[in-house]
């Protein structure tokens, strides 16, 4: 499926390709809360990394995440890079270099009508603030951390092909 996706302003566009694109996992860690500021949580899809075209790069600025676990003595730096627009602060996309291939947009940003996902994976839940509810479906699955489900393993595991 082709996804289509711009900035707030609109000075940032972009298209790619996707064999994943239902918006089925929310991320309650701080970071994902505080960069693209959606529910309490953010949904990202996954995209070919090739396929990226983009307009307007120029106003593309990159961020990489400090992280700090609770079991950690200190925190690092992500080598994932966040791409966002410079001139209204839009999270656009993650690109991480330990998977070249992969570009995971955020959902937020997409302008072309996505489908709407049978069930949800709600991850990282040991940083999710009181203040967002968890709004779970019948068959949502939840975890404090990461699952062991990719997001390609779990459109292969409910028969999910490109609706394009």
């Amino acid at each position: 499926m082709k996804l289509e996706g711009s900035c707030h302003c609109g000075k940032v566009s972009f298209s790619l390709t996707s064999a994943h694109p239902y918006p089925y996992q929310r991320c309650y860690c701080s970071i994902c809360r505080k960069t693209d500021g959606g529910g309490g949580y953010a949904i990202n899809l996954g995209g070919a990394a090739a396929s990226l075209k983009v307009e307007g790069r120029e106003h593309i600025r990159i961020y990489h995440a400090r992280i700090k676990n609770p079991e950690d003595e200190r925190a690092h730096t992500s080598s994932a890079e966040r791409h966002f627009c410079g001139a209204c602060g839009a999270a656009l996309w993650l690109f991480d270099p330990q998977w070249p291939e992969l570009i995971h947009p955020f959902a937020a940003v997409i302008d072309t009508p996505l489908p709407l996902a049978p069930e949800l994976t709600h991850i990282m839940l040991e940083f999710k603030p009181d203040w967002v509810p968890l709004e779970r479906g019948p068959r949502d699955r939840v975890f404090d951390r990461y699952p062991e489900e990719s997001i390609a393993d779990w459109h292969a595991r409910l028969g999910l092909a490109d609706p394009a």
